[in-house]
């Protein structure tokens, strides 16, 4: 593929990209390695984009994610470790994305491939020999999570959340956000400190923090709805069925794209599974109860919580959005107290 990522890009992620900052010489390189190439196969929206339960849907891929990450980064830092640290965060990331972390049981936290990054960099000879020509060491850029700018802890703003949310919000989840308002939202951050002592991506005005938390909410509880948690537990179950059945490998997980998976669950001999798979795909909703529903695909869901409380640079101090802004603390409440019925279920049964 390339520079061709860059030539197929889309006009609105050109604009986007340009929004958020002067793209270094130097991540065309590592973009082009064979292992960041296959992140362009990958739908941040963990697999739910392939169902008609979510039409309003544009393709974002896991290398478009990486690529926004390490762009603001380089904006705040002009640290070339710390971009690259954000560029590698989602390599491991496997088919489907946060879906097989839900075949992993691990629904709460999603967090269960980030381990496999050092192994992916580090058997990358590609990549190994760009970090040596750089003379970075691979510990510099393996684990983006030593970088307060790049991530940090819940409510904490980042880069990886700040871009999750701005797309997401462009339609890579729901079209809730022009270009403007990025760029609106984008043009107010400003590098501050937080009470841990942290640098940390903060708002120079309340305006627009609150406006950015208002879009958080909104996609907060979109993450969590019912067709979500239920398409993310399906998609983990049905990739579970096809490993142990022996049709698909855990390597292969995190070799192949998404639509290579699709493929075998359509072409695999197991009937049960490219039934339900085609049901799924056709379905336009789903359903809630109190109640376990026998002769259905009935699921209950803890999913991940995720909410943002930005600092704000206010009288002289950086302060969270929730402390000036009631309208921001309901938001971020919202975002935290999301409720739905105790089972999701189908119309079919897997």
């Amino acid at each position: 593929m390339g520079f061709n990522y860059f030539d197929d890009l889309t006009d609105l992620k050109k604009d986007y990209f340009k929004i958020l900052g002067e793209f270094p010489d130097f991540l065309y390189e590592y973009i082009n390695t064979k292992e960041m190439q296959k992140q362009d196969g990958i739908s941040v929206s963990c697999g739910t984009i392939y169902s008609k339960m979510f039409n309003d849907k544009i393709w974002w891929s896991s290398l478009d994610h990486s690529v926004a990450v390490a762009l603001i980064i380089w904006n705040f830092t002009y640290d070339k470790k710390q971009a690259l640290a954000g560029l590698f965060h989602d390599i491991a990331t496997p088919c489907f994305k946060h879906s097989i972390d839900f075949m992993n049981g691990d629904a709460k936290t999603q967090e269960s491939t980030e381990d496999k990054t050092s192994y992916v960099i580090r058997n990358s000879k590609e990549i190994m020999n760009l970090l040596n020509r750089d003379n970075i060491e691979l510990e510099e850029v393996d684990d983006y999570k030593k970088y307060s700018i790049a991530d940090n802890k819940v409510p904490k703003l980042s880069a990886d959340r700040l871009e999750y949310t701005l797309s997401n919000g462009l339609g890579a989840t729901k079209q809730i956000v022009d270009l403007n308002t990025v760029k609106e939202i984008y043009d107010d951050i400003i590098v501050g400190a937080n009470e841990d002592g942290e640098l940390e991506l903060s708002f120079k005005n309340i305006k627009p923090a609150k406006k950015f938390v208002s879009i958080m909410s909104d996609l907060s509880s979109t993450y969590i709805d019912p067709k979500h948690r239920f398409s993310m537990q399906y998609l983990g179950e049905l990739i579970k069925t096809l490993v142990s059945e022996n049709k698909l490998t855990m390597d292969e997980l995190y070799s192949l794209s998404d639509k290579e998976v699709i493929d075998i669950i359509k072409n695999c001999d197991l009937e049960d599974v490219k039934k339900s798979f085609d049901i799924w795909q056709k379905s336009e909703n789903v359903y809630e109860s109190d109640d376990i529903v026998l002769d259905r695909y009935c699921v209950e869901v803890d999913p991940k919580i995720r909410y943002i409380d930005p600092l704000v640079y206010f009288i002289n101090d950086f302060q969270r959005i929730s402390y000036l802004s009631k309208t921001a603390l309901n938001n971020i409440e919202k975002a935290k107290n999301y409720k739905t019925k105790k089972y999701i279920y189908s119309n079919f049964n897997f």
